[in-house]
């Protein structure tokens, strides 16, 4: 399924008051790995469906042999200060840098509740330290006469890394009680700067963490993928990112289902990668590049059995790929007993462990 055919996910909630997580866990007084987990699986004799643990606990729920799949992409500092063309300033999100050097950019609103829908094709803002962006096309489709996200042209042109820790903050929504620093949207595995938002599913992991899964002989393997601007206001499939499949992971996957362990792969953007990278029959192979997947009824996973996800605003599309993994009926499950038992959402809330 690609980003024009998707569909609206089965799963239906309401988000009581109270219910977004306004602050990183350690600055509510809760450990990066405190925050709760609900474990959703098909239940047996000896477990229940849904089951309220903490994230701390991940060791213990998985098994020796299982491969646990992580994204190691850091988060860049990808929110800026700019001017509109009649001089009001106004922030703008940088969701990635395009292959012939374009960027891809989010104009918002000058009070940040939204995406700004009345830009078009030609409008010149400014940016901090002398720097212009000059709008293009429509992204990621040209023929868009209104559009959330652009192509941009950067004049002077500039590497985008670099420009961005000199002059970014960290991308930040409306339901935050303020902003943090870099580090609080980082997680343990961040190496590889390049996701204009923190693939935050790996947030709770820590170190000890990483080191009792190993020693319980849970294998831990990366991809990465750069994660673009998030469509938290106006709910949209994901756009195309960057990927990358390395072979000694795509080894390790073929290992782990060979010998009948689980794949279990933490965030929407590792199940994304992954399933871009599997032929239908689930053999995973390297590969790299753009992916503009999204999983569905018409694109079941054919690899991830598991998975470690925050959790998602209604009629997120990201609801579709949980359903794709773990059946509509056992998201719904995990959704509903979350509403219920006031857990948190976005990205410093609490975590969702899937295992159909």
């Amino acid at each position: 399924m690609t980003t024009e055919q998707v569909v609206a996910p089965a799963t239906r909630f309401a988000l009581p008051p109270g219910s977004d997580a306004v602050a990183p866990p350690e600055r509510r007084g809760i450990a990066r790995d405190g925050v709760r987990l609900l474990v959703a699986r098909r239940p047996s004799s000896s477990t229940s469906r849904v089951e309220h643990r903490h994230f701390h606990d991940l060791p213990d729920l998985l098994e020796p042999g299982d491969l646990v799949v992580v994204n190691t992409s850091a988060t860049l500092p990808a929110a800026l200060d700019a001017g509109l063309p009649d001089g009001r300033p106004t922030p703008v999100h940088v969701s990635t840098v395009l292959d012939d050097g374009e960027w891809v950019v989010e104009v918002r609103r000058q009070d940040g509740s939204g995406p700004h829908l009345g830009m078009t094709a030609g409008d010149r803002l400014r940016l901090p330290g002398g720097y212009t962006v000059r709008l293009g096309a429509a992204y990621p489709d040209p023929s868009a006469s209104s559009s959330r996200l652009w192509r941009a042209t950067v004049s002077p042109a500039t590497d985008l890394p670099r420009y961005l820790a000199r002059h970014g903050r960290p991308i930040g929504y409306a339901y935050l009680a303020g902003r943090f620093p870099l580090a609080d949207h980082q997680t343990v595995f961040g190496t590889h700067p390049g996701s204009a938002e923190m693939a935050s599913a790996a947030r709770p992991f820590t170190t000890p963490l990483v080191v009792r899964l190993v020693a319980r002989g849970v294998t831990v393997a990366p991809i990465v993928l750069h994660a673009g601007v998030s469509s938290p206001e106006l709910p949209e499939p994901p756009t195309p990112e960057r990927f990358d499949v390395p072979p000694a992971t795509a080894r390790l996957v073929a290992s782990a289902r060979a010998a009948g362990g689980r794949v279990v792969a933490v965030g929407t953007t590792v199940a994304r990668a992954l399933e871009s990278a599997a032929t239908p029959d689930g053999a995973v192979h390297p590969a790299s590049g753009w992916t503009d997947l999204v999983l569905g009824p018409d694109r079941p996973a054919r690899v991830v059995t598991g998975l470690v996800t925050g959790l998602h605003a209604p009629q997120a599309s990201h609801l579709l790929l949980l359903e794709a993994i773990a059946r509509p009926d056992l998201v719904a499950a995990a959704y509903g007993a979350a509403v219920e038992h006031r857990y948190l959402w976005h990205e410093f809330g609490d975590s969702t462990l899937f295992l159909p």
